[in-house]
């Protein structure tokens, strides 16, 4: 028997999301009989008997889908913990974007997860009610809706609509228009619409349900009698019941009384359910028992350990292959961590991959991910490593913590807890760099310029060109690895400084030496190092750049004319 799709919604929290959400409950309860849509938790039915309807003259002949099944759970973290053994529960993604807003940071991180999830999707243009001179008609199918629009206003809503299909190219995605596509399998499909008038509402539900038919057929396929089988998308306190698990049953019968085994970052629970409930007028209802697919809130005698993201089963029956059915599909969700890295924490094994993931690709080495507030032991672990760059905790839509030892960095979005993770990276970087080098003198390659002799003695001052590296005052200089004589000051626009970098020209006192004799026009001078010196910018060569790295090569090689050895070992 074919369940209902599974429908999840994502996208920016301003983009419409939840509008677009009501206009199809509001539309499926206005357009049907009673009891045609049945509120669950957290999720909501709506039957192919309502789409039917809804959709009007739109071809629904081929369909045989009993109907969607729409998650109403905000943000990502949700969509991640709809997960079933070999990937994800959601069968399909609806990614509504402000037409007129385009592209923001929680769509980024969405298309991100659609991505690594391999999850089918279409794209609802949200808002166009709001396109400068839009004219509803909502009584009109959209195209003819749009046909019937002024030129300007077409005009406007294509180079809207374009605009976005070349961010979304630019983020891995082919997007078009849905009635401009030939292959639903190559180009994800876009529908314009507005969830506040209700203009293709009725599109965007034949899109979904024709693509679910087409290509989800396989995947629908439920046993709606036998033991069922769900995932837990959050864990509630619950006035009166205690904890409770908001849960989603893709498969079988779940009743009360029934005993179920759910998992956890340790042992698998073993509960019995106390009761079971949907929701009705946003007030819950107890019901005896429920079939797949839909959402309920569960009600058991024990809750200790069980996190969003986890796997249920009903085991009235065979308990020990429950058990084991339980344990590989919480070791699926197993992370590859590294050595030596940062800890991250988060809400959810949902949000917790998601974090992963993304870190992952931006290259950060993470050694320890776990869900739940930060520990003592979490701070511990930061703290024991020997990186200064990995002594930091991410915290993903936890609660925030200070601590003296480590730093802790925690938001509810994923790209502005990146943001300000590679920000913290870069001052921490900075600390250890000053840190590094205080007492190191840096080396450096300058030239006496020619016709720039200002005082040939006592001390010879002279113009010079700062080759590489970086030039400081006190500091030794040697030529064809003869000691020279010490940089004593130097001056740009007769004013002393500090210090000077590649590029720069400046005036430069040497005293102890004559211009003319010791050191003429078109000289090349080298800061002077000695062996134990050159061993420790070996042992710095992270710190350096390119023409450092460069340069202390050209001092070994003029060293090593008389000492073949010089700064070896």
């Amino acid at each position: 028997m074919l369940r209902q799709v599974i429908v999840t919604m994502m996208g920016n929290v301003d983009a419409g999301k939840s509008q677009t959400i009501d206009m199809i409950k509001n539309t499926s309860i206005v357009k049907s009989e009673p009891g045609k849509i049945t509120q669950t938790i957290k999720a909501y039915n709506v039957s192919i008997e309502v789409i039917k309807k809804i959709v009007g003259g739109l071809d629904t002949s081929k369909i045989k889908l009993p109907g969607l099944l729409f998650v109403d759970t905000p943000g990502h973290a949700s969509f991640n913990n709809l997960r079933k053994r070999g990937g994800a529960l959601a069968d399909i993604a609806v990614l509504v974007v402000d037409i007129n807003e385009g592209i923001k940071p929680q769509t980024k991180e969405s298309m991100e997860i659609l991505k690594e999830t391999k999850t089918p999707f279409v794209i609802a243009l949200n808002k166009i009610d709001l396109i400068p001179g839009w004219s509803c008609h909502n009584n009109k199918a959209l195209l003819e809706n749009i046909s019937s629009q002024t030129s300007s206003v077409q005009e406007s809503l294509e180079t809207k609509l374009y605009d976005l299909v070349g961010k979304f190219f630019g983020n891995g995605f082919t997007v078009d228009r849905f009635d401009r596509i030939q292959d639903y399998t190559q180009i994800v499909a876009a529908i314009p619409l507005s969830a506040k008038t209700g203009e293709g509402v009725p599109e965007l539900l034949m899109v979904l349900t024709g693509l679910a038919q087409r290509f989800l057929e396989d995947s629908l396929k439920c046993d709606v009698d036998g033991p069922a089988k769900g995932t837990v998308l959050e864990v509630i306190e619950e006035k009166g019941l205690g904890k409770t698990f908001d849960t989603i049953i893709y498969d079988g019968v779940i009743k009360k009384g029934d005993q179920i085994v759910v998992g956890t970052l340790e042992q698998p629970l073993i509960t019995k359910v106390k009761a079971i409930f949907t929701t009705e007028n946003n007030k819950l209802k107890p019901i005896d028992e429920a079939h797949a697919a839909i959402g309920v809130k569960l009600s058991c005698s024990e809750s200790k350990g069980v996190i969003s993201g986890m796997p249920i089963l009903v085991a009235n029956e065979n308990v020990d292959k429950a058990i084991e059915n339980i344990i590989e599909q919480v070791e699926e969700t197993t992370f590859d961590l590294d050595e030596d890295g940062i800890v991250i924490k988060a809400d959810s094994i949902g949000s917790l991959e998601a974090l992963l993931g993304t870190l992952k690709e931006k290259g950060f080495n993470v050694k320890r991910a776990s869900v739940g507030d930060i520990s003592k032991k979490d701070i511990a672990e930061a703290d024991s490593s020997n990186d200064k760059l990995n002594r930091v905790i991410l915290g993903f839509r936890i609660n925030p913590f200070e601590s003296e030892k480590v730093s802790v960095i925690c938001s509810n979005v994923i790209y502005t807890l990146i943001e300000n993770f590679e920000k913290w990276r870069a001052e921490k970087q900075s600390e250890i760099d000053v840190e590094v080098w205080k007492g190191v003198k840096r080396p450096f390659k300058i030239k006496i310029l020619v016709g720039c002799i200002f005082r040939q003695s006592n001390p010879a001052v002279v113009g010079i060109e700062i080759l590489s590296g970086t030039v400081k005052a006190g500091i030794n200089v040697f030529k064809d690895d003869k000691a020279l004589a010490e940089l004593k000051s130097i001056q740009k626009d007769g004013k002393t400084i500090s210090e000077a970098k590649e590029g720069d020209e400046i005036a430069a006192s040497f005293p102890g030496v004559t211009a003319g004799r010791q050191i003429k026009e078109g000289d090349i001078l080298y800061s002077e190092l000695t062996e134990e010196e050159f061993r420790k910018f070996k042992e710095l060569k992270k710190y350096l750049n390119d023409g450092e790295v460069q340069l202390l090569k050209e001092i070994a090689e003029i060293k090593r004319k008389n000492n073949s050895v010089w700064g070896i070992g």
